[in-house]
């Protein structure tokens, strides 16, 4: 009886991670991802799974990020009633991410409705903010490195993945075979988390290539993120910072407290963090010392320098503020959430600016601005641009192409076999070329919807 990967998202794209492992009658699914990007992957969110929901035994989430856990209230709605297995901070994290998933979708069908600028009669959330908090009734948690049994005779266990609080690589043994989940690696230099641990060995390796056809610059996050911000507040402008709630906004709070404190930025410049997920992830540092590299001290200066904007009059009234100014939103592609009402305030106008804070995903508004677009779609409207729009190289959460090749590298002997995942094909076919050429492996970026032995 052999063991089976289907490879149900991020396989031939950066988003929607799903990895279905079956055998002997018995699946686990390794991360439950939402599409993101392009219309015609979002619309696979709607396509019913090749596997009845409740057909699944458990769930393995490597770590918190909607392309990785988004799609879970939509299984559990639809008849999934097994474990989903995830570290103690990635549980808290999707704690806020998924009921937020569920509360913006149910905004953004509403605003739609009212607007009349949806193809569908009545636009309609994949999932509910009540669906998001049913499905996390399910979560069982496991720290790092411990063995746990998913299914009866199926082993895993989490390795630190670096990358967010949480994130974990992940060893899955059944059937005779081990099968190393990378997850979302995260960079051994990164300025908020600790470098990835070793992998462990493994008989097939699924290794992410987010950035596996680039290298990360060596200038820093506080090279590259002060000039910015200085130029704008010096000319009265404001600065839009789509970020990620998880991770990209406390690395970005994390740099201004430090750009005030150096004396980059006048302590006077006003910043607000707009996001509650955003706010409630700022939290958890403090809960979670030692999954990162800041102190307890850095992570109250991380959590002062903002003004925490929680209700949606507070977010409204930020735009009365007149003056410079920093408005951190989310979502960090622009893909939805509050960053989009600050978009159609300030893009605009040549003072302002915008600033991505990491990888744009091809189909976002987020890589539509990284582009040159002159205009924006948001809101069925068209936002003319005229801001400044900068395009930070240095402040991902994402090993590059070398840092993968240096993780690969680590693992104990050659696997059998490597399926490089979890990119857009030109990056995820780099590194696989990279891989057979310098580490003489088999590797292969598998297509969507395929499976495999392993």
């Amino acid at each position: 009886m052999n063991v089976h990967i289907r490879f149900l998202g991020a396989a031939g794209t950066v988003t929607g991670s799903k990895y279905l492992v079956e055998f002997n009658g018995q699946s686990v699914l390794v991360d439950c991802g939402l599409f993101q990007g392009y219309k015609q992957l979002r619309l696979r969110n709607r396509d019913p799974l090749p596997v009845m929901p409740n057909h699944i035994g458990a769930v393995i989430l490597t770590h918190a990020h909607l392309d990785h856990s988004g799609y879970l209230p939509l299984l559990a709605k639809e008849g999934f009633r097994g474990k989903v297995w995830a570290t103690p901070a990635t549980r808290d994290l999707t704690q806020i991410l998924l009921p937020d998933s569920g509360h913006i979708q149910e905004e953004d069908a509403n605003f739609a409705n009212r607007k009349g600028f949806s193809k569908h009669a009545p636009a309609l959330p994949l999932y509910t903010e009540s669906d998001a908090l049913d499905c996390l009734k399910l979560i069982r948690t496991v720290p790092m490195h411990q063995v746990f049994e998913p299914l009866h005779g199926w082993k895993a266990s989490f390795t630190s993945a670096g990358h967010i609080l949480g994130a974990a690589s992940l060893l899955l043994e059944v059937g005779g075979k081990r099968i190393l989940f990378s997850g979302d690696l995260g960079r051994p230099d990164d300025s908020l988390m600790n470098p990835p641990d070793q992998p462990p060995a493994a008989d097939v390796v699924v290794v992410e290539s987010t950035y596996g056809d680039r290298e990360h610059p060596e200038e820093d996050v506080l090279a590259e993120l002060g000039p910015a911000l200085a130029r704008v507040a010096a000319r009265g402008g404001t600065a839009v910072v789509p970020v990620f709630a998880v991770g990209r906004a406390q690395e970005i709070l994390h740099a201004i407290a430090l750009l005030k404190a150096n004396g980059v930025l006048p302590h006077s410049l006003p910043v607000y963090l707009d996001s509650p997920m955003a706010i409630h992830t700022t939290d958890l540092y403090e809960r979670h010392i030692g999954e990162h590299r800041l102190s307890a001290a850095q992570c109250r200066d991380m959590e002062h320098v903002a003004k925490m904007t929680r209700s949606a009059d507070e977010s409204k009234a930020i735009a009365q503020q007149h003056g410079p100014k920093i408005v951190l939103a989310a979502a960090g592609m622009a893909t939805g959430g509050r960053v989009l009402h600050h978009l159609v305030q300030y893009l605009g106008h040549h003072r302002n600016m915008v600033v991505l804070t990491g990888y744009q995903a091809p189909g976002t508004r987020g890589a539509s601005l990284s582009d040159g677009a002159t205009k924006l779609r948001i809101h069925g409207q068209d936002v003319p641009v005229r801001a400044e729009v900068v395009q930070m190289k240095s402040a991902s959460a994402h090993a590059d192409a070398s840092q993968l090749m240096d993780w690969l590298r680590a693992l104990p002997a050659a696997p059998h076999r490597v399926f490089v995942t979890h990119g857009d094909m030109g990056a995820s076919d780099a590194l696989r070329h990279r891989i057979e050429t310098e580490l003489r492996w088999q590797a292969m970026v598998p297509e969507h919807g395929s499976t495999w032995a392993a």
